[in-house]
């Protein structure tokens, strides 16, 4: 029976793998057998052989504990975005946060106040892809298994930052989500957890030095205002967040293949 630490390791591996062009992983009972906690080393084993990170995915789930994950740099376009994958993808319209100045102390005086201060809004779409091959009715992937493939994430569509946010309710939006020109979205939508800045507070206390830490320009996104949805390649997307901005996406039914 291998070690704990020879199972995240080997995971780490066959996620690695699967991000340079191999095979999606197919988990065994060792691997479905890690704990959320055990999937953090595996992120950062991930990041180091991946990397470099350029942002990080937060979910404050009420009465489950905050997880992150990691999103790499070069999964992080400004929109309009354009998506490579030959299968669908989830889509995930989101108040999102980039870090423009140095972050406070821990225990400084008025940190949240002076957090508002170093980082600016911008709305963003995230791409949700898997690198586990989740459809198996043996060893399918767990939430810890999900969570060391960095929460599914598979990059993100960045729109215009606003420096001048903090006047806007962040427990949600009056927002909208298209796809190929019908409406999947459109009206209120609330924040998962209740308040995109809070969210952005947990991320802050807990990330820590994990897989480098937030640095300026780290994009940060805060939970999903619409479900995950999924859309196949083929599909035209646009967004808007009331008060924030626009953004939009070209899904092509073929593209240039990349060690994805």
């Amino acid at each position: 029976m291998p070690t704990r630490n020879e199972t995240i390791t080997r995971l780490a591996e066959a996620l690695i793998a699967a991000r340079n062009g191999g095979a999606k992983v197919v988990p065994d009972a060792a691997m479905a057998a890690l704990s959320l906690e055990d999937a953090y080393p595996v992120q950062a084993q991930v990041a180091r052989a991946i990397g470099p990170v350029g942002g990080f995915k937060v979910a404050c789930k009420p009465g489950q504990p905050v997880i992150l994950a990691p999103i790499f740099r070069a999964d992080i376009q400004h929109a309009p975005g354009r998506i490579a994958a030959s299968e669908p993808v989830g889509i995930e319209l989101e108040f999102g946060f980039v870090i423009t100045g140095p972050l406070p102390d821990a225990d400084a005086p008025d940190h949240d106040a002076a957090l508002a201060d170093a980082v600016s809004l911008v709305p963003v779409i995230e791409l949700v892809q898997t690198r586990l091959a989740e459809n198996l009715a043996e060893g399918h992937a767990t939430p810890a298994l999900t969570l060391a493939d960095n929460q599914i994430n598979g990059g993100l569509i960045v729109g215009e930052p606003l420096a001048d946010w903090q006047h806007l309710d962040l427990t949600g939006a009056a927002a909208r989500l298209r796809f190929g020109g019908a409406d999947f979205l459109n009206g209120r939508a609330e924040v998962p957890g209740g308040n995109a800045f809070d969210n952005l507070c947990r991320l802050v206390t807990y990330v820590g030095t994990h897989c480098g830490g937030l640095k300026e320009g780290d994009v940060v996104i805060t939970g999903s205002l619409n479900g995950l949805p999924y859309v196949p390649p083929g599909t035209d997307i646009s967004a808007r967040i009331e008060g924030l901005g626009a953004l939009t996406a070209d899904f092509p039914k073929s593209f240039r293949t990349q060690g994805k």
